[in-house]
């Protein structure tokens, strides 16, 4: 049966619940901490992103294709299982391009974004033939050079700065002054020297930002999006081989959060299909995700290692912390600090209940997992987990810091 009291925002047929301990990958998570052996770790769960995927695909019009950001996850095993499901995948360094490439995904389904590519970053990328996404009028430099050093054909599309934003996101990437992109009016000349220069232009990709878990403002900047690179498209050495749109797409993490509704999107993009097939011709539609795809699927673990009282207050020391999972101390991009949904994973309805905070063994008060929350009353040895923590998780933290051991992960 399912826990009735764990949080809202996790669904209740993600992580099932028997004899009052959490399962993830089909095993009772005491077993998978004896499985691996020590504490912390993350663990991830394979068919539930498998799920995300195909209730995605199922949601959405046909004629999107699907690509995985893996800057969310890159755990080669993640990347591998994502690389079964999806069309596409997007790398942000040579180092997961290297990832991609050994899971077996297409170079020519592969992209590459990212502000700072170096050099010899754009040198591996042409000669893995994969597309790379142009950031600015250095990029295009740079890989002319490249192509012409090593006697191949590079293949760039143009990344966009629009001149709006995706309003309502977690994490803003177009509008305005940005590191990201070629600003919107400037993308005409930069499309001019792709044609004089012979470089092979697949398209465009315009990204307006993240986590989102407003359906009308990511249909708005759809709108948007589509209006622009059709204008744009009238300058294009070649026609459009692909759009890439970006995504957005947010997963809930913090009370009142709800999921978002992909319905409302499908039905605008049904819509933007039909009018980029008459303007664009045969140029195919790309989302590309990270957090939606991977995100609910994964949990951390840290096991207590003292639970004291501080003047009436509870606190249970753990194992893990800061150093392993920023974004849940909330040191990861919060204005104001929120707790991610934490349980005791292994006495998850336990009584009694009592008011606690979770903190990392590290020597700082920034390392704080969750603050002033309801749970079982835990002592050394307990389990804590730390929900929606299959994103932005081990490779997101500074997981030197203190020089304490870095965790596993596992993908069931």
């Amino acid at each position: 049966m399912s826990a009735p009291d764990l949080p809202s925002q996790i669904p209740a047929d993600y992580f099932p619940v028997v004899d009052d301990c959490l399962y993830i990958g089909g095993l009772p998570l005491t077993r998978v901490a004896e499985r691996v052996g020590h504490t912390p770790f993350y663990a991830y769960d394979r068919v539930l992103m498998s799920r995300r995927v195909a209730e995605l695909r199922q949601a959405l019009p046909e004629g999107i294709s699907l690509h995985y950001a893996m800057k969310a996850n890159p755990m080669p095993a993640v990347v591998g299982h994502m690389a079964s499901l999806v069309d596409g995948i997007d790398v942000a360094s040579a180092g997961e391009l290297a990832v991609a490439l050994d899971a077996g995904m297409s170079p020519s389904e592969i992209s590459f974004a990212g502000p700072g590519k170096r050099p010899e970053e754009l040198d591996s990328a042409v000669a893995s033939g994969i597309t790379v996404n142009l950031e600015s009028f250095t990029e295009l430099d740079r890989i002319t050079s490249s192509a012409e050093r090593l006697s191949q054909q590079a293949h760039v599309a143009v990344r966009v700065n629009p001149d709006f934003e995706l309003k309502s996101s977690g994490m803003k990437m177009g509008g305005g002054p940005k590191v990201f992109g070629v600003d919107a009016e400037r993308v005409p000349e930069m499309l001019k020297l792709i044609g004089e220069r012979g470089l092979h232009f697949r398209g465009l990709h315009i990204y307006t930002g993240s986590q989102n878990l407003r359906a009308e403002s990511i249909t708005e900047a759809h709108d948007q999006i589509f209006d622009l690179a059709c204008r744009l498209a009238d300058d294009a050495p070649a026609r459009l081989e692909m759009l890439n749109i970006g995504g957005g797409f947010g997963i809930p993490y913090f009370p009142g959060d709800t999921p978002l509704p992909v319905a409302p999107i499908a039905s605008a993009l049904e819509r933007h299909l039909e009018i980029a097939q008459q303007r664009l011709g045969e140029t195919e539609i790309v989302m590309e995700l990270g957090r939606y795809l991977v995100g609910e699927a994964g949990i951390y673990v840290a096991r207590v290692i003292d639970r004291k009282i501080s003047r009436g207050h509870a606190f249970l020391v753990t194992d893990g912390g800061l150093h392993h999972h920023l974004a849940a101390s909330g040191n990861f991009g919060q204005v104001i600090r929120k707790n991610y949904p934490a349980v005791i994973g292994n006495r998850l309805n336990g009584e009694p209940r009592e008011t606690a905070t979770i903190t990392g063994p590290l020597c700082t008060p920034l390392d704080v997992l969750a603050s002033k929350i309801e749970v079982a009353r835990a002592a050394p040895g307990d389990l804590v987990v730390l929900f929606q923590s299959g994103a932005y998780g081990l490779t997101a933290s500074p997981v030197g810091f203190l020089s304490h051991p870095s965790p596993p992960e596992l993908l069931l």
